[in-house]
């Protein structure tokens, strides 16, 4: 298949993440169920990356790490505050509800897919009593579902409401990276020194062939978080193969660069269509996703010249995502049928 926009899942393992998988193959029996060498390695390296003692824990999958992450700061009698097109809320198939055995998702409605403190603080003191569900986490993506990303000024402020309101702050950060890619900051500073307790650290979409780290920069909230990977079917037996490639993106560096070619890719997309006829931006170009609205012709035109990109995530239109593999040469080709198209219609 040619490359394609439809989601930076489509792309392969990024040869950095290959090469440590094989290194992992060729190292002979390890222990199982996370006890190896490779598993080790990594959690060392991602405490480094964010520059503190966090505990951390591999799954396979985002649903995963999201819904067993929300169901560790959460009883059945809680909610969890999120915005209306949270990954958690609109494709994760009621994971998180079902692993916290009924916690409610309380959705928001902000611009740009954004929380904000004042629909945080409405969201909690709008009920208080014992027949509404007890707000007790809030949720942030980042980046968003429309390609947006949270600033460290506004997590910080949406972490002091959290804390005032004695909620936890847990990050989807199925595209972190490309979130710190277009802040240039370090990681940290998006995280835990803003006031984030749990971030779901994305692998997948950066170039890993499988799997997501949990890691909890509160460890006190992380207890008996193993077993909960046990019972949901979410400890791999032979760990080292998820865990062991991301040595490779951490290896100088390699998971920023990725986010960062994948960002280069968006907005080198936007540049090329921006100011086309009949095509609107929905959003501001912040990470690796370029939403734009098209008339069904030339959608269906599209189609028709084997694009494949999705209509029914975020907030309607297309979403045209870009991964760490995109080449120059497909952008071009794409904005050019797109240009093409709206200049016929």
């Amino acid at each position: 298949m040619m490359q394609q926009f439809a989601s930076d899942n489509y792309a392969g393992i990024c040869p950095a993440a290959f090469n440590y998988f094989q290194q992992a193959n060729q190292s002979g029996h390890e222990l199982a169920y996370g006890e190896d060498i490779w598993t080790q390695k990594v959690c060392d390296s991602l405490r480094d990356l964010f520059q503190t003692d966090c505990e951390v824990f591999f799954v396979f999958n985002g649903t995963a790490a999201n819904s067993l992450a929300l169901s560790a700061l959460c009883q059945s009698y809680h909610s969890v505050i999120c915005h209306e097109l949270a990954h958690i809320e609109t494709d994760e198939c009621g994971g998180p509800e079902f692993f916290s055995n009924g916690s409610k998702l309380l959705v928001g409605k902000g611009e740009h897919g954004k929380l904000t403190p004042n629909i945080i603080e409405a969201m909690v003191t709008k009920r208080s009593d014992l027949h509404f569900p007890k707000p007790k986490v809030v949720s942030l993506t980042q980046s968003t579902e429309v390609g947006t990303v949270y600033s460290v000024e506004e997590i910080r402020a949406i972490a002091a409401i959290a804390k005032r309101r004695h909620l936890t702050v847990q990050m989807d950060g199925a595209r972190f990276a490309n979130a710190v890619a277009s802040l240039n900051v370090h990681p940290s500073e998006l995280t835990w020194r803003a006031g984030v307790d749990v971030l779901c650290f994305g692998g997948t979409k950066n170039g890993l062939p499988v799997g997501e780290a949990v890691v909890f920069f509160d460890r006190h909230l992380a207890e008996d978080f193993a077993y909960r990977v046990k019972q949901a079917g979410q400890l791999a037996s032979k760990m080292r193969y998820l865990s062991a490639p991301w040595l490779g993106l951490l290896e100088n560096n390699i998971w920023l660069k990725n986010a960062q070619h994948a960002n280069a890719m968006a907005e080198l997309l936007y540049q090329r269509i921006k100011d086309l006829p009949k095509l609107r931006i929905m959003f501001p170009r912040q990470a690796n996703a370029v939403f734009a609205e098209l008339p069904l012709p030339i959608i269906k035109g599209l189609h028709a010249k084997g694009w494949r990109f999705h209509q029914f995530i975020g907030a309607g239109g297309c979403r045209f995502m870009c991964a760490w593999d995109t080449q120059i040469e497909t952008v071009e080709a794409f904005a050019n049928d797109i240009k093409s198209l709206c200049e016929a219609a």
